[in-house]
């Protein structure tokens, strides 16, 4: 439903201004405007903003004919009925008519006739107004242009571009509101996300690429970080995006135009320059900051000139002014003020922006005649671009430097409203990290000297220490007891979690399974029965799934589901079975489940036997029981694990437009257990893989049930991946299947590993270095074109997923399942992609994580993932190396993941059974605390080992005098044990730390002797 009172009042508005003002329309007779196929890779088009300005959306393959008193559309059935709900039966809105398209293309040249017959009929009918720029493709152009052709009168067409920016331009209440919120946005990213994100890293001496950093934060922009960043109540995330991928700068190399693009650089700690444009509801903004590091008196005074300029121009912004004037206001200060400054300047301060983000016609420039007017919004554009530092002490990152501020700016009748409120001032922007800084470069060179030679020298372990605390002397432990507090922290909120979780019995349904009864019909009727039982004997009917045994004479019908087992027993001529029943108290499975009963009172048969001379049929009805209870319980067990299948909507196909295809690509389930390539499509609610050789192999996956869209480069792998985790599991072939894969591999049939034509003739390094070259760039392109795809998913979901990429650097290697193989991390989960069985554990569903064998000796540690979900089975991941301990402990603690470690495996299945029977008591005896009992009291024994020489004081006097004794007898065994481990073999490095326990030991001896006589 489109609005129409918008619409109408906004065309009048078109064709006022074009009345008033023909020259800036060319004196066109009418206005044209056509579109062709759409094209996500073209952001910016005036037709396509009009059509967004005048309609709220983007009608692709539409013509639109404005005339000073009527308006026209020419578009496909489905489109037309949308637009004729513009009509609000008023006398105030602007006529128009909507021409309806067909298959038939004869009546669709003949509507084409009709709207240029229109064309001739307005005003003097010879100068028609378009977009020159605009070039659309497409079959509706294609017959357009067929049409104009054979059009027996031949028009002049003039462009438009100017005249229609300018009525654009001044925007209504209800655009000012939408770029008020995109303001807000952009604000909310440079202040809540950039300015944080950059401290920390700096601060943390982290390292980051600069087109990382932009991947962050085009990923901030996300309704899942509405909390932690606080997006305004009123913003819907949806309808937000970017106007151009954010843009950071730093390390001396910077570009100030508005199509710069970050570099891949790492972040560097001197000048940083961070610009973002968030446009909501198609409306643009733009704000630019500049963040200085440790800066110098000079770089402060110049940011502060800049500043100050910026104040000077937005207090003489006015309704009225001249473009080259407000150019002008700023030069003269320049000059005045600080005309060393006046040769880094921009040649150009801004622009004004809407709908399209950089109206060409309104750039704030030295020749720009055009005049700025109430209700414009333009974006100020400040900056000092290659500033020389002649205090650089690094000629090649900080040689030069540049400075940026740009904010989103309102025009009104009386003042220029600020729209952008992230925070400018030096103060704001200023970070000092640096306590102690050399006066001169004498003293820089003389400290890098003694700093290095203190690096190189080997340490030498002595029993002295040099530091007064040993957090002085090791800085790792300062990392250990500030993650140790962070956990501690975790600890507390995940026992109030579970607190509020389970109090008043809230959450004991999820954690508690109930076994439900079911009741079970052999026969319902007399007359079901077979006629076998005439006969008083055993009888196995198979399709009612019983056994009727013969009781007292009376043939009494048994289902299979209420037998446990049964056995045969061959005793000289006889025969016997018995027939064992599933009964209360007994289990019915290795699990130690116990089967529910309605009524536990009654009265039950536990076993029943039969004895018989006939050998053979005694046999043959064994054989049909076991065969018969083995068929009905894969049944269950079939139905069980089809039971979480949920039945998908149907995928709804482009068929306007070729969708967007990655081909030559394979899958992993194969359709039908064949390796054969394929197709991957991505339509309008999901994407779909199509076998090659047949049109009905195909594999539909929704984006309403992917749970992570996960891309992995074929970096150190032999494949490339797009994987698909999904929230329910999917049916393919006859297989029930979670994750989806779709690859291709590096070394492909048309790939020539073993060289080209080269080889015959040259042989050695050249050609292996060729081929290198060769391998690198196949690599790269295979990277580019998946990731793009990946995006392009991401983008056609509207947001419904999201791409995930691992980080191989912080992956680690264990056996989740029966291979060693490396697990590594993503944002949102951590994975194995690269062979089946495939691992995917999403990091928001954890509970905690328990690392086990964690002790002195052994080589290897295990890890532990308890979920939320009680009910799911913890994850165990074997066979850890114990060096990626430490990598193992930061990746959890970053993640926010409660950790907890201990030297043995612990019995998880019957943890989690303890747990799930009341969940409650567990968390109110202390819940996952009974994990940390370990880990506390060897940091007790620690803190005890590693206290500092302190004089005892009175009270402990009297206990260790009385400690005397037993010291003795400790050296002494102490001493015993050295010999013992010298016979043993022990390392130089262990005899010294018992050696400096005795010392101790022995000084504490001492000391307290030497208080005891003082006292006496």
């Amino acid at each position: 439903m489109l609005e129409g009172k918008l619409f109408h009042k906004r065309v009048q508005t078109l064709i006022n201004y074009w009345k008033n003002n023909q020259e800036e329309f060319g004196n066109a007779d009418s206005l044209l405007f056509v579109t062709g196929t759409s094209d996500d890779e073209i952001s910016y088009q005036k037709t396509i903003s009009l059509q967004i300005w005048l309609l709220g959306y983007e009608f692709p393959e539409t013509l639109i004919l404005i005339t000073m008193d009527k308006v026209y559309f020419v578009t496909s059935q489905k489109k037309g009925k949308i637009l004729e709900t513009l009509d609000n039966k008023s006398d105030k809105q602007v006529p128009f008519e909507v021409f309806k398209r067909t298959k038939d293309s004869a009546y669709n040249a003949g509507q084409f006739k009709t709207l240029l017959n229109c064309i001739s009929k307005s005003q003097n009918g010879k100068i028609v107004g378009i977009i020159q720029k605009d070039n659309f493709e497409g079959k509706f152009i294609k017959e357009w242009k067929e049409a104009l052709e054979s059009y027996p009168t031949k028009f002049e067409f003039t462009d438009i571009a100017v005249g229609l920016s300018s009525a654009m331009a001044p925007k209504d209440d209800e655009e000012i509101r939408n770029i008020k919120i995109a303001a807000k946005l952009s604000s909310i990213m440079m202040k809540n996300y950039f300015t944080e994100e950059m401290t920390s890293i700096i601060d943390e001496e982290k390292q980051i690429k600069h087109e990382k950093f932009t991947e962050n934060i085009e990923n901030a922009l996300d309704e899942s970080m509405r909390s932690k960043l606080k997006f305004p109540s009123d913003a819907s995330i949806d309808m937000a995006d970017w106007c151009y991928p954010p843009i950071v700068q730093s390390g001396g190399v910077y570009d100030l135009k508005p199509s710069a693009v970050s570099n891949n650089d790492y972040l560097h700690a001197d000048t940083i320059i961070c610009s973002l444009g968030v446009r909501y509801k198609s409306y643009c903004t733009n704000i630019s900051r500049t963040f200085l590091i440790d800066p110098k008196k000079s770089k402060e005074k110049n940011y502060i000139f800049l500043v100050q300029l910026q104040n000077y121009l937005i207090d003489h912004i006015r309704d009225g002014i001249i473009c080259k004037d407000l150019y002008q206001l700023a030069k003269s200060y320049i000059q005045k003020k600080r005309p060393d400054l006046d040769k880094y300047f921009l040649k150009n301060i801004g622009f004004v922006t809407g709908i399209e983000f950089r109206e060409s016609s309104y750039i704030i420039k030295n020749k720009n005649n055009r005049e700025l007017k109430a209700g414009m919004i333009i974006n100020l554009v400040l900056g000092l671009h290659n500033i020389e530092d002649p205090t650089a002490t690094n000629e090649k990152t900080n040689k030069v430097y540049s400075l940026l501020l740009s904010d989103t700016i309102r025009i009104t009748h009386d003042m220029a409203i600020v729209l952008t409120d992230a925070k400018k001032d030096f103060t704001e922007i200023s970070f000092f990290f640096q306590t102690d800084e050399p006066q001169n470069k004498k003293e820089v060179k003389v400290s890098q000297d003694s700093r290095s030679s203190r690096d190189v020298s080997p340490k030498v372990k002595t029993a002295i220490i040099s530091a007064k605390t040993r957090g002085e002397e090791n800085d790792e432990m300062t990392a250990d007891q500030r993650r140790r507090q962070h956990q501690q922290q975790l600890a507390a909120q995940k026992q109030s979690e579970g607190l509020s979780r389970f109090s008043g019995g809230k959450g004991a349904s999820q954690t508690q399974a109930k076994a439900i009864f079911k009741r079970v019909e052999s026969y319902r009727k007399e007359t079901q029965l077979p006629k076998q039982i005439r006969s008083l004997q055993i009888v196995v009917d198979e399709r009612n799934e019983s056994i009727i045994l013969p009781i007292y004479g009376f043939a009494v019908p048994f289902h299979i589901s209420t037998i446990k087992n049964i056995s045969k027993n061959d005793e000289g001529e006889f025969i016997y079975l018995r027939f064992n029943f599933i009964t209360p108290g007994q289990t019915t499975g290795k699990k130690d489940e116990t089967m529910p009963f309605e009524d536990t009172s009654a009265t039950f048969i536990r076993s029943i036997s039969y004895r018989s001379a006939e050998h053979g049929r005694f046999t043959e009805i064994y054989k049909s029981i076991v065969e018969l209870k083995k068929n009905v319980a894969k049944r269950e067990a079939e139905r069980k694990e089809m039971a979480d299948l949920v039945e998908q909507d149907k995928l709804i196909e482009i068929r306007a437009r070729r969708p967007p295809r990655l081909g030559e690509v394979f899958s992993r389930p194969a359709l039908e257990g064949k390796r054969l390539p394929g197709d991957l499509e991505i339509h309008t609610n999901g994407i779909r893989y199509q076998g090659q050789i047949r049109s009905g192999q195909r594999i539909d996956l929704l984006f309403s049930n992917i749970k992570h869209l996960i891309f992995q480069p074929c970096d150190n792998e032999l494949i490339v991946i797009i994987h698909v985790h999904l929230k329910n599991p999917i049916m393919i072939g006859k297989k029930k299947t979670k994750d989806v894969q779709f690859y291709r591999e590096v070394t492909d049939a048309s790939y020539d590993e073993t060289g080209n034509r080269r080889r015959r003739y040259n042989y050695g390094d050249e050609d292996e270095l060729a081929a290198e070259h060769e391998e690198r760039l196949h690599r790269s392109q295979l990277n580019k074109e998946f990731q793009s795809f990946a995006e392009r998913i991401q983008e056609m979901s509207n947001g419904i997923v999201e791409v995930d990429i691992p980080y191989r650097r912080v992956g680690f290697y264990g056996v989740p399942f029966r291979q060693l193989v490396l697990l590594q991390p993503t944002t949102e989960c951590l994975v194995h992609l690269t062979d089946p069985p495939y691992l995917v554990i999403t990091l928001s569903e954890i509970e905690i994580a328990h690392l086990e064998r964690v002790q002195f000796g052994l080589k290897n540690f295990d890890l532990v993932f308890v979920f939320k979900d009680f009910q799911r089975t913890p994850i165990h991941i074997n066979t850890i190396p114990m060096a990626q301990l430490d990598n193992v402990k930061e990746w959890l603690d970053s993640m926010d993941i409660a950790f907890f470690e201990g030297p043995v495996n612990l019995n998880w299945s019957a943890i989690m059974k303890t747990i799930n029977e009341n969940p409650a008591a567990f968390f109110e005896d202390g819940g996952w605390k009974f994990l940390s009992i370990d880990t506390d009291d060897e940091d007790d024994m620690e803190e005890e080992e590693e206290e500092s020489e302190y004089e005892l004081s009175e009270e402990d006097d009297y206990s260790s005098s009385e400690s005397d004794y037993s010291s003795d007898e400790s050296s002494s065994s102490s001493s015993g044990s050295e010999e013992e481990s010298e016979e043993s073999g022990e390392d130089w490095d262990e005899l010294e730390r018992k050696a400096e326990r005795d010392d101790q030991k022995r000084k504490r001896k001492e000391e307290a002797s030497a208080n005891k006589r003082r006292r006496n």
